[in-house]
């Protein structure tokens, strides 16, 4: 074979409190990869869906291409890519990441290889440093699925976390575009946030471990970069309250942002919080709702 198309899921970074720590995959939206090899030029020839036209065609600036050949490269191939999208650039629902992980994945595919979560991790962390820096909160969950836990970068220690709970997510994306590089030259080099901020970590991989829906709607509590960030987001707060009225366990920042997440614990209460949380925002370019993906990358 040398051919393969992988798809990889979205994912909300931090989960709130756990930054550059915790990832949770997000079911049904996503990006899709196809990689062809060759001993030439890589090439990125196609790039469809969202905000495709902003893509970057340059094979050594798309994140999807480099991961690709960073997986490659030992081998001595180099990748032709296209690539479908199903996130928003500067989105904060890991379009980068997950750009990177199935260019990676399906670069290994067209190899005929099986490859461990930690390959296809490293080779995506190339992809997602060009353009977001070198942090795996997102590409952990797009790789291994549910809830993530990036113990460390240098090496890479990624677990995946029990999830018990049948939850849904609710995520609702304003018109307003945030890099990750410029929302993290935001925070603070100072870190006296981080006692709490570490428990609250803790206590909501717990809550996802055990399905504690409480313990969740105490532990989503983001003291670190959801205040410094807020002012970037229209309607912010009046937005969290809505989700908090119509029922979410908590409501915080998908990554960087724009887009907003909203735990709740069924499809019809999820649904109900997207409808507030639209309402409160106004005009909105897009909402979406769905499981946690149990699954990560993927054959396509």
């Amino acid at each position: 074979m040398t051919r393969a198309t992988a798809f990889a899921p979205g994912s909300i970074g931090n989960v709130g409190p756990g930054f550059d720590v915790l990832g949770l995959a997000v079911d049904g939206i996503g990006d899709r990869v196809t990689v062809e090899l060759t001993k030439g030029d890589s090439k990125v020839v196609d790039v469809t869906g969202r905000d495709a036209d902003l893509v970057p065609r340059d094979a050594d600036r798309n994140c999807a291409a480099i991961a690709a050949n960073a997986y490659l490269r030992p081998f001595g191939y180099r990748a032709i890519v296209s690539i479908e999208k199903g996130l928003a650039l500067a989105g904060g629902m890991g379009g980068s990441a997950a750009s990177s992980a199935a260019g990676a994945y399906a670069a290994a595919l067209a190899l005929g290889q099986s490859p461990s979560p930690r390959e296809v991790i490293a080779a995506a962390l190339e992809g997602e440093a060009a353009v977001a820096g070198r942090h795996l909160d997102n590409i952990a969950p797009s790789v291994v699925g549910g809830l993530a836990l990036s113990r460390s970068v240098d090496p890479i220690d990624v677990i995946k976390l029990p999830v018990k709970a049948d939850w849904w997510i609710a995520l609702v994306t304003p018109r307003v575009r945030i890099q990750t590089k410029d929302a993290r030259a935001l925070l603070p080099g100072q870190f006296d946030e981080w006692i709490p901020q570490m428990a609250n970590t803790t206590a909501l991989a717990h809550a996802f471990a055990v399905a504690d829906g409480e313990l969740l709607r105490r532990a989503l509590d983001d003291r670190y970069a959801e205040p410094r960030r807020a002012p970037l987001i229209p309607r912010f707060y009046e937005v969290k309250r809505a989700a908090l009225d119509a029922g979410a366990f908590g409501c915080s920042i998908s990554g960087s942002g724009p887009t907003l997440f909203a735990i709740a614990a069924s499809e019809v209460s999820a649904q109900a919080c997207a409808d507030a949380m639209q309402r409160a925002f106004g005009e909105i370019a897009a909402m979406h709702v769905a499981p946690i993906a149990k699954e990560g990358v993927r054959r396509a």
